[in-house]
C-alpha cells in the first residue's frame, strides 16, 4: 500500500473481498460541469455504479493525500469550489502532495485518476470522455497526458470516446502508436462524445461486458502493461447530431483563440461555451453519457471480478488434485 494513499473503508473492504470497484474522476465535478449539476451528476454516477452491482470510488487529492473513495461532503466541496480547485494530472500530483496541507484539494484528470486507481488496485475506471490530441496540435503540440497514461497504466477506461472538441482522428492514431487497444461497446466506430459515431473505426467491437473482461484479463495476464479504452456510444435518444455539434465547436474554438485561452483552461472554456451555444443540450447529453459509462464500468468490473474468482477456484481445485495424488505419508507431512 502506498504511504500517500487513503482508501475509503468501503472501497478497501470491497477490494479485499474481490468485489467489483469502479473509479470515478473528480475533474468532471470541478471543471466539467456547472453547479449544481456537477454535484447531482457525481452523486448519480456513484448511485449508478452501486445499482449495477459495484462499489464506486471517486478519486481526488485532499490535504496532500491521494484519495480513492470520497464522502459526500468531499464531493460537495469539489462541486461548490468548481474551477477554483486545481486540475491534477500526472505532472501536478507531486506539487499537490508536497504542498497540500489542510483543506487543499486537487481534482484528478483521467491520467491522475488512473494513477490513483492503479495504486489502490482498482482495474476499471468510468468517465465521460478522455483528453486527446487537440486541433492544431501539429503546431501547438497540445496533446493530453491522458493518452500516455493509457499506454503505461494498467487500468481500463470506459468513456464515450475523446471529447468532441478534439481531433478524433489524430487521437485514435496516437493511441494506435502507443499500443492502446480501443474497444467499441456494441459499435464498430469510435463514438464522438455527444454523437454516436465519428466515421473512425475502433480496433474491435465487443457486445458484452464479459467479452470485454476476458480481453482485459488476457492482456494483463500476458504481461502487456497499459490500459484499454472502452468506448460506449451515447444512447440514441440523448445524442446530438454531429453536424450540429460541429458548428458549436467551431465557434467556441474561434472564441477561445480570439481570447487567448490556452493550456489547461482550453477544455473547460470550450465545454462551457458549447453548453451555452447548444442551449444546454450538450450538458444534458454529457450527464446521460456519464451515467451510462458508470453502469457499463460496473458491468465490466463485475465480469472481471467473476473471472478472477474463477481463476482462484481453479487454482485451489488444481492444488487439491495435486495433494490428493500424493502418497498418504506425504499428505500427512
Amino acid at each position: 500500500m502506498n504511504a500517500l494513499l487513503d482508501i475509503d473503508p468501503e472501497v478497501a473492504d470491497a477490494l479485499q473481498r474481490g468485489r467489483p470497484v469502479v473509479a470515478l474522476e473528480s475533474t468532471i465535478i470541478s471543471h466539467g460541469m456547472p453547479w449544481p449539476q456537477n454535484l447531482e451528476t457525481a452523486l448519480r454516477a456513484e448511485a449508478a455504479v452501486r445499482e449495477s452491482g459495484a462499489v464506486p470510488a471517486t478519486v481526488a487529492v485532499m490535504g496532500g493525500r491521494l484519495r480513492a473513495g470520497l464522502a459526500r461532503a468531499d464531493i460537495e466541496a469539489l462541486a461548490r469550489q468548481g474551477q477554483a480547485v486545481p486540475k491534477a494530472s500526472r505532472r501536478d500530483l507531486p506539487f499537490l502532495i508536497a504542498e497540500g496541507v489542510g483543506p487543499e484539494m486537487g481534482a484528478t484528470t483521467v491520467a491522475a485518476t488512473m494513477i490513483v486507481a492503479a495504486l489502490a488496485g482498482i482495474r476499471v475506471f468510468a468517465t465521460g470522455g478522455i483528453g486527446g490530441v487537440h486541433r492544431g496540435a501539429e503546431t501547438s503540440f497540445d496533446i493530453s497526458a491522458d493518452l500516455q497514461e493509457l499506454a503505461r497504466t494498467s487500468v481500463a477506461v470506459v468513456c464515450a470516446g475523446a471529447k468532441a472538441i478534439l481531433d478524433l482522428k489524430l487521437t485514435l492514431e496516437y493511441l494506435e502508436t502507443q499500443g492502446v487497444p480501443v474497444i467499441g461497446f456494441g459499435t464498430d466506430e469510435l463514438p464522438a462524445f455527444y454523437s454516436r459515431a465519428s466515421g473512425l473505426k475502433v480496433n474491435r467491437r465487443l457486445d458484452t461486458a464479459e467479452q470485454i473482461a476476458r480481453v482485459l484479463q488476457a492482456k494483463w495476464q500476458a504481461g502487456l502493461a497499459g490500459g484499454v479504452l472502452i468506448t460506449n456510444p451515447i444512447a440514441p435518444e440523448h445524442e446530438i447530431p454531429q453536424a450540429r455539434v460541429a458548428g458549436f465547436i467551431a465557434q467556441a474554438l474561434h472564441e477561445a483563440q480570439a481570447q487567448g485561452v490556452t493550456g489547461a483552461a482550453v477544455t473547460p472554456f470550450l465545454l462551457a461555451r458549447v453548453t451555452e451555444l447548444s442551449g444546454g443540450a450538450s450538458l444534458a447529453a454529457n450527464i446521460e453519457l456519464v451515467l451510462a459509462n458508470a453502469r457499463l464500468g460496473a458491468g465490466v468490473a463485475s465480469a472481471l471480478s467473476a473471472l478472477s474468482a474463477d481463476d482462484v477456484r481453479a487454482a485451489r481445485e488444481a492444488a487439491a488434485v495435486e495433494v490428493a495424488m500424493l502418497p498418504q505419508a506425504a499428505r500427512g507431512a
